[in-house]
C-alpha cells in the first residue's frame, strides 16, 4: 500500500538561486524528502484502516493513531508534510510580493513587517539543533513559534502559514554554519501568494467552525 507520493517541486531545481542552490535542492528534495515519504508509507503498511486519511489528519490526530506507529508518523509524517508545505512556500525571487490579507494581518498583529521578520528570524536562528520556524494562525491571531525535529503546529491545533526548515541539510552545503545568513536570504524567496492562500483557508475554516 502506497498512500503518499513524493511531490514534484513547483519550480526548477535552480529556480531559487542564489538564495538556495541547485545542489542543495536536489539533495534536500530527492534524498531527505524522499526518505521521509518512503518511511511514512512503510509505517502505515500495517494499518490499512488509515488508507483514506490525509496527512493533515494524521499529523493533527497523532494521539489517536495506533501506538506502534505513532512515533514513526510523527517523525516521518511530519517530515513528509513539512517539506510538502515548504516547497510551495518558496518561489523564484521577485515573483511574488508582501501584500494581500496576510500582509495586513501581519501588520495588525506584529505592528510592522520588520517586527514580524525580527521575531521569525529569531525563532529560526535560535532553534537549538534541528527544527523549524513557523508563522501560524491560531484563535484569530498570528503567532511565531519554533518546533523541534519534524514536529508540526497542527498537533497543537495551530494552522501553519509559513515555515522555514533549519535542519542543517537545508542549508549546510551552501551556507555551512552561517544559519543567520540563510534565514535572512529566505525572505527573498517567500511565496506570499501561497501564504495568503493558507491564511484565507485558515480564516474560512474558523468561520465555518472547522478544525
Amino acid at each position: 500500500m502506497t498512500m503518499f507520493k513524493l511531490p514534484e517541486l513547483p519550480y526548477a531545481y535552480n529556480a531559487l538561486e542564489p538564495v538556495m542552490d541547485e545542489a542543495t535542492l536536489h539533495f534536500h528534495h530527492d534524498k531527505h524528502h524522499a526518505t521521509y515519504t518512503a518511511n511514512l508509507n512503510k509505517a502505515l503498511e500495517s494499518h490499512p484502516e488509515l488508507a483514506d486519511k490525509s496527512i493533515r489528519y494524521l499529523i493533527a490526530h497523532l494521539n489517536l493513531l495506533p501506538e506502534d506507529i505513532r512515533g514513526a508518523v510523527r517523525n516521518n509524517g511530519g517530515g513528509y508534510f513539512n517539506h510538502a508545505l515548504f516547497w510551495d512556500m518558496m518561489a523564484p525571487e521577485g515573483s511574488t510580493s508582501f501584500a494581500g490579507p496576510v500582509a495586513e494581518k501581519i501588520k495588525e498583529d506584529f505592528g510592522s513587517f520588520e517586527e514580524f521578520k525580527k521575531k521569525f528570524s529569531s525563532a529560526a536562528v535560535s532553534q537549538f539543533g534541528s527544527g523549524w520556524a513557523w508563522l501560524v494562525y491560531s484563535d484569530g491571531h498570528l503567532e511565531v513559534l519554533s518546533t523541534a525535529n519534524q514536529d508540526n503546529p497542527l498537533t497543537e491545533g495551530k494552522k501553519p502559514l509559513l515555515a522555514l526548515d533549519v535542519w542543517e541539510h537545508a542549508y549546510y552545503l551552501q551556507y555551512q554554519n552561517r544559519r543567520p545568513d540563510f534565514v535572512e536570504n529566505f525572505f527573498r524567496i517567500i511565496n506570499w501568494d501561497y501564504v495568503n492562500k493558507l491564511y484565507e483557508d485558515a480564516v474560512s475554516a474558523k468561520k465555518c467552525g472547522a478544525k
